[in-house]
């Protein structure tokens, strides 16, 4: 990929229409007629309805196809706390995300308000409108208190995808990645760089696939999170080591699996040699991973190695995961997104990258090899397929784990109509 420069990226955002996305009208409006059905007096026949019986809003409003994507700002991208109106252009793109690849319409919500108990007072208050949450971008730990409460209080899917996206990709190529090496998840050391949001919900769902907490290490700024420090919140506490080390160092050293979550440069070619055999890193700092993707090639010729750039193989990006989750998730009208769920999307990702690619992929990634392997372990981003497979999978995880109030009945046709809302 080549690289992006300032004047290309803002002439992008600024030509033509301000902005990403737009509202556009889905029924007729040429005529008198057309408007008295759109609004006076035709529009008391659906309020009329949807009082006496809630559940038809669904029947005659956008709300059954309509995420609202909510952030305060304060952890956006790599560049922390800008604020609610900095943060704007990324809750558009996010919104043209959930259109393109899953033909979900987004209102992006920029709430300016930092204290926990406030936002999620707001956001409960407009929760009517939508028929799924996406949090983004608010810092830890107070994200944790907010996706906790409001997934108790509201009955609509609701998903922090800084926490659960990396999670779910993520878990995707170290399913895929331990079968490319001939490991087992339950046997391998793991560390984890970086002990925020992404870091806390990765190492709980690898532990839902089997991963051992008494093979994990989890590392902050400060150094290993062991049981011997006095400075742990109740967030860290759960993940901390028995075992006595205290620095990044000392917790690769014979390690199978280093997944970063941090900042770039922290992870050394010496490092990376001290692992075990066929060592499997996930470097996602963004844009620099904790090691060059030259460096990490140079240190090892074993190394399965991923990223979060989509100019080196094996990209670990969010977007393989959150329309489709959220596709399934609206579908069946699903009042939660629980890890039922999400593990479902995240083998659904895998098994994908085992099957061969079509040559629309193929096209598109000419320089890349896409067989499964060391070098293609996660499916791309412009796999077509991805909404047919992810979130049928995630509709029936909802089925299946008593969440749904619309079950699906004919999967077939199901899939024929999710074929028809990929934007092209």
């Amino acid at each position: 990929m080549s690289m992006l420069t300032r004047e290309e990226a803002l002439l992008y955002h600024s030509q033509g229409k301000p902005g990403k996305i737009e509202v556009v009208p889905t029924k007729p409006y040429s005529t008198q007629h057309d408007l008295a059905l759109a609004y006076s007096p035709g529009v008391a026949e659906p309020c009329l309805e949807i009082q006496k019986n809630p559940e038809t809003a669904y029947d005659y409003t956008a709300k059954g196809n309509l995420v609202a994507v909510i952030s305060n700002g304060t952890a956006v991208l790599g560049l922390g706390d800008i604020g609610t109106l900095a943060g704007k252009p990324v809750m558009e793109g996010k919104g043209l995300l959930f259109k393109i690849f899953a033909g979900i319409d987004v209102f992006d919500i920029e709430v300016d308000e930092k204290d926990p108990e406030k936002f999620i007072q707001i956001v409960k208050a407009i929760a009517p409108t939508f028929g799924g949450i996406n949090l983004e971008d608010i810092k830890s730990p107070e994200c944790f208190e907010i996706e906790d409460r409001l997934k108790a209080e509201l009955d609509i899917p609701l998903m922090h995808d800084d926490q659960h996206g990396t999670a779910i990709v993520s878990a995707a190529g170290l399913i895929n990645a331990l079968e490319v090496v001939g490991k087992k998840i339950e046997d391998v050391k793991i560390v984890v760089n970086g002990a925020g949001a992404a870091a806390s919900s990765c190492t709980k769902l690898y532990m839902m696939l089997g991963a051992r907490l008494e093979n994990i290490v989890m590392v902050d700024s400060k150094g290993v999170i062991n049981q011997q420090r006095t400075d742990l919140n109740k967030l860290k506490k759960p993940f901390a080591t028995s075992r006595t080390i205290t620095t990044l160092t000392e917790a690769l050293k014979d390690a199978d699996v280093f997944l970063g979550l941090s900042v770039a440069g922290v992870l050394t070619i010496e490092m990376l040699r001290s692992m075990n055999d066929q060592p499997i890193v996930f470097a996602c700092a963004n844009p620099n991973p904790e090691i060059s993707y030259e460096d990490a090639m140079i240190a090892r010729k074993d190394i399965v190695f991923a990223t979060g750039r989509s100019d080196h193989p094996n990209q670990i990006n969010n977007v393989l995961g959150f329309p489709y989750i959220f596709r399934g998730a609206l579908d069946v009208r699903a009042t939660t997104i629980n890890e039922e769920m999400k593990l479902a999307a995240a083998l659904a990702i895998a098994q994908l990258a085992k099957e061969p690619v079509p040559t629309v992929v193929t096209d598109a990634y000419e320089n890349i090899s896409l067989t499964f392997g060391p070098n293609y372990i996660i499916p791309t981003p412009l796999d077509p397929r991805l909404l047919s497979i992810v979130a049928p999978a995630v509709a029936l995880a909802a089925m299946e784990s008593g969440v749904a109030k619309k079950p699906i009945t004919d999967w077939d046709a199901y899939k024929i109509k999710l074929t028809s809302l990929i934007v092209k």
